[in-house]
């Protein structure tokens, strides 16, 4: 049964190199995740591939997820409902 309560949300730092061969993510820089995106940073497109490749990396729904600051940004605060931060951590660097 659920209590009503909403899950928390546990933000998470990235930084986003959009234009790139291929969406991955590649490591840390700093205490951000570095994700590299094939989508061009132009009318919310490496947003909508960001959210949509967090959600598949995470086997999260998209409503789940969302962009908290950094949407015009390279550097980027994501809000991820269900996970906790080492839980995210450990499905983004394997």
């Amino acid at each position: 049964m659920s209590s009503g309560k909403p899950a928390a949300e546990t933000i998470v730092s990235i930084r986003v190199i959009p234009r790139s061969p291929r969406t991955r993510v590649d490591g840390m820089r700093g205490d951000a995740f570095l994700i590299r995106l094939n989508a061009p940073p132009v009318e919310g497109a490496a947003n909508d591939a960001l959210i949509a490749f967090l959600a598949d990396a995470l086997d999260l729904p998209r409503r789940h997820l969302r962009i908290v600051s950094g949407e015009k940004s390279r550097d980027k605060r994501v809000g991820v409902i269900g996970l906790d931060a080492a839980q995210i951590a450990a499905k983004l660097i394997r």
